[in-house]
């Protein structure tokens, strides 16, 4: 994925995405569902506003999925998301539209009944026919997708897609004990658990041996979306406050607030979520149970 454009791409792309969520437009009912659903290159799975109990699983996993020709595609991955499949992810299953009903046949979760309930014209809700849940879905041609939201509010997800995130640059502040957190590592337990390491750079991610464990918590910042407060707390007591920046779909960036130090850390071992079967590769079984929930963050004003 390119380098995201984090400042410009916010002002222009996060309008598009909020035009998309207010646009009530007129809904043509003429059009054919198969027609309709394939007319954006990619459906965003606003997982936050799913109702109801239970789950589907696949949607449950994808933070896209799209329509063509009968095949159905998903973007299980954050990481190199618009280059995956052309952009359109790994294909997941067969679909058919009969009038407003959508029939989805999942290679792995397998048959499901959909009515489409059309709330603009580019945005649509999926009501399951066997339950009382429902998935809120917002339409996009690849080429005005809102990158950096996704990325800012799945960040948690985003933090697990590699095994360890390794220090490769820091610049000013005061000398301080995150300075030997050489590196960093965030997995699927409860989206809360994170482990550090001293190892020396260069360390091998499969013997890297995590010293220390904690919890960490990410806020969002008032007025801000191109920003996260992040909190590591270490079982041992300590805790560190950063400002969270996304520099690309590898690296990040941790300004650490008492010390007045910049970190960036770059991924290592990206883990693919492909299908979750037995093909899947080594550093996929992290994850391969993984599924987005519903996180609720806490909002707090900006630091001065």
């Amino acid at each position: 994925m390119k380098r995201i454009k984090l400042l410009f791409a916010i002002l222009i792309t996060s309008s598009i995405f909020t035009s998309c969520v207010v646009d009530n437009g007129p809904i043509d009912d003429s059009i054919p569902l198969n027609e309709f659903i394939s007319s954006y290159d990619l459906w965003y799975v606003d997982i936050h506003r799913t109702t109801g109990n239970g789950e589907i699983p696949f949607l449950q996993k994808a933070f896209t999925i799209s329509f063509l020709n009968g095949t159905m595609y998903a973007n299980n991955n954050i990481v190199d998301i618009g280059k995956t499949g052309n952009g359109l992810g790994i294909v997941t299953g067969n679909y058919n539209g009969i009038r407003d009903v959508l029939e989805i046949n999942h290679r792995l979760d397998g048959a499901y009944d959909f009515r489409v309930v059309q709330l603009s014209r580019d945005e649509i809700r999926l009501d399951d026919l066997n339950s009382n849940l429902s998935y809120y879905l917002i339409g996009y041609q690849r080429n005005n997708f809102d990158y950096d939201k996704l990325f800012y509010d799945n960040i948690e997800f985003f933090l697990q897609e590699f095994l360890a995130w390794e220090r490769t640059h820091a610049e000013g502040g005061t000398p301080n004990p995150f300075d030997d957190e050489n590196f960093l590592q965030f997995t699927p337990e409860n989206n809360t658990t994170f482990s550090s390491s001293h190892d020396p750079f260069g360390t091998n991610i499969d013997y890297i041996k995590w010293d220390f464990i904690g919890s960490y918590i990410v806020r969002n910042v008032q007025g801000v979306d191109d920003l996260k407060y992040l909190t590591l707390n270490y079982d041992n007591g300590d805790t560190e406050e950063f400002d969270l920046t996304v520099i690309n779909d590898e690296t990040i960036r941790l300004y650490h607030v008492n010390s007045k130090t910049t970190y960036e850390y770059s991924g290592r071992g990206f883990i693919q979520y492909l299908k979750g079967d037995k093909k899947s590769t080594k550093p996929a079984t992290r994850n391969s149970n993984r599924k987005r929930t519903k996180i609720t963050r806490e909002t707090v004003h900006k630091r001065n």
